[in-house]
Formats: C-alpha cells, sequence, structure tokens
C-alpha cells in the first residue's frame, strides 16, 4: 500500500503564537439605549433641591373684565392664591466603586486601556439605574407619582387597543411629547392595532426608529417591568403604558440633575480617583445626582395592567 501523504508545512496551531488578534471592547449584554433618560428634558440644580411652586387652581385662575360696554367699569379685584406647602424634590445619589490593580493597567493596557474600559462599564451600569429610577423610585419615580384621575385601564381584557391610547391622549392633551412602553407591550399593542387594520406608523426622533400613534413616538424601555421582571420567561404577564409630556416650559415631566459636581464626566455624573492602596489597587468613585419631578397633574398619565401574551392567527 501506498503511504498517505503527509502535509510537510506549518500547522493552523503554530501559525496562531505569531498572529495578531483583532478584538472588541468589553461587551456588556445588559446596556440599553436608555431611549427614555435621553428624550426627557433635564434641568440642572445649583442646590440640589427644585422646589415645585403651584398656585391653588380654580376653573380659572382669576376674573377677568371682557364688555364692550363703556358705561360698565368695574374691573373684577382679586389675586392668585399660592400653594404654602409646595413639594421639593432632593437629588439622590446613586454611586458605585471601581477597583483597578496598578500592575494590570501598566502591563495589559493595549490596545485599550483597562481603567477606561473598567469606567466605561461602570458609567453605564449607574446610567441604566439611573432610568430605572426616573421610573420606579419609590419617592419621585413617576409610576409612584401619577395622580388618580390620570390613572387608567384597559377596555378589554388588559389587551392594549388604539382605543385605549387614545383614551390616554384625552389625559395628556397638551402637547403630548412620547409613550414610553416596555418592547413586548409595545408589540402586544401592535397586534392589536393590526388585527384592527390601523397598523403603526414609524417616526425618527434623536437618531432612533420608533413606532408611534398618532404621530406620538412609543418609546421602548425594559425599566417598566412585566411582572416586576424586565426580561419575563413567561408568554402573559401584566405591565404598564405611560404617556408623557416632558419639558419645564410646558409644566411637563423633567429630569433632574446637581450641575458642576467635582470630576464630572456628563450630566450629573462624577468620576473620581480615590487613591492606591498599599497593595497597589487604585480606585476610583462614580456618582450620579439624580431626581424627576411632575409638573402638572395632566403631564402624565398611564394605562395599567396591560396584557401583553394575547396572539392572533391571522390566516
Amino acid at each position: 500500500m501506498a503511504e498517505k501523504n503527509i502535509l510537510n508545512a506549518l500547522t493552523f496551531d503554530q501559525a496562531y503564537q505569531l498572529a495578531d488578534v483583532d478584538k472588541t471592547k468589553p461587551q456588556f449584554g445588559a446596556l440599553t439605549p436608555k431611549w427614555v433618560a435621553k428624550l426627557i428634558e433635564f434641568k440642572g440644580l445649583d442646590s440640589g433641591v427644585y422646589r415645585v411652586n403651584k398656585v391653588v387652581e380654580g376653573d380659572t385662575p382669576l376674573d377677568v373684565l371682557c364688555n364692550k360696554d363703556p358705561k360698565k367699569i368695574d374691573i373684577p379685584q382679586g389675586f392668585v392664591a399660592y400653594e404654602t406647602k409646595p413639594r421639593e424634590y432632593k437629588l439622590s445619589s446613586i454611586s458605585t466603586i471601581v477597583n483597578v490593580d496598578t500592575r494590570v493597567q501598566d502591563v495589559y493596557s493595549s490596545p485599550y486601556d483597562q481603567t477606561a474600559e473598567q469606567i466605561a462599564l461602570a458609567v453605564e451600569s449607574l446610567k441604566e439605574r439611573q432610568e430605572s429610577q426616573i421610573i420606579n423610585n419609590d419617592d419621585y419615580g413617576l409610576l409612584k407619582n401619577i395622580s388618580d384621575g390620570q390613572k387608567l385601564k384597559p377596555r378589554k381584557d388588559g389587551r392594549p387597543t388604539p382605543d385605549d391610547l387614545d383614551e390616554l391622549i384625552t389625559k395628556v392633551w397638551k402637547d403630548p411629547s412620547f409613550f414610553i412602553a416596555h418592547p413586548r407591550a409595545i408589540a402586544a399593542f401592535e397586534r392589536e392595532a393590526t388585527r384592527r387594520g390601523v397598523p403603526p406608523v414609524t417616526v425618527n426622533i434623536a437618531g432612533g426608529t420608533f413606532l408611534a400613534w398618532r404621530g406620538i413616538p412609543i418609546i421602548p424601555t425594559d425599566k417598566l417591568f412585566v411582572d416586576g421582571l424586565k426580561n419575563p420567561k413567561a408568554k402573559g404577564g401584566k405591565t404598564n403604558i405611560l404617556l408623557v409630556r416632558t419639558g419645564e416650559a410646558k409644566r411637563g415631566v423633567i429630569g433632574l440633575f446637581q450641575k458642576n459636581v467635582p470630576g464630572e464626566q456628563s450630566r450629573g455624573l462624577s468620576v473620581r480617583f480615590r487613591g492606591i492602596d498599599d497593595t497597589g489597587v487604585a480606585s476610583y468613585l462614580l456618582s450620579v445626582y439624580c431626581s424627576a419631578a411632575i409638573l402638572a397633574d395632566d403631564a402624565i398619565a398611564v394605562l395599567e395592567d396591560v396584557e401583553v401574551g394575547e396572539y392572533y392567527d391571522y390566516q
């Protein structure tokens, strides 16, 4: 029998030892686009406290004269009353500490700076928490501060129909900015709209493409939980859909942050070097100071107990 041909050449395993390897920066699967924090208008504070002064409201703020009769000269008198105990929002802090072994930084920082990458991932984690707190915080979170008159329930077994979103618009009709919903709630609404022959269109804002209803973008976030979970595994589940108006000039929903914090890296977020310990570990303190305020009751409304698990056979 003839001997088998033996390849007399460098093997792949051997060649690999001399090859360069292209690599990515660290990939963190839990990161999201954080559209809510990007689209809500933010106001920077000097003092860390934001007082929302309100007028004691009636049908009209003040009687006025509207008469063409020149003989009627009695002009109504009065004043606009302010609340004597307006709400004050104090910034809360979200912090973490990042430790980096200086030997690792010295030896293994090519092509990517190890300290910079550690801090960048920690910053993104803080921003994720910030967006979650804007929505869910027990004190200032949007979900916890919606007035009872601005809360609705779905009309049909929890399914989010076009009628339900129209009802939300009647609650925030003064220049609404956007809906906020979990991706599964958005999918559930799209199914209901498609079933009725009115599939949502898409709009482009802030560099993103979103479904829209009545021209109002529907912004996705996993911070509006489904049955208390970001990523529910069950087929069904309950969640909420918000509609907000944002902006201080519009008496809407706004985010709050502290201006000019030491070591500021971005809006209200600081990174400060804490020193190097006796073992050569460098430490960095990361903090973000944030809150949110609803300036008028009709700046936000919620559709509660939305069911995300209804599907249809379109054949």
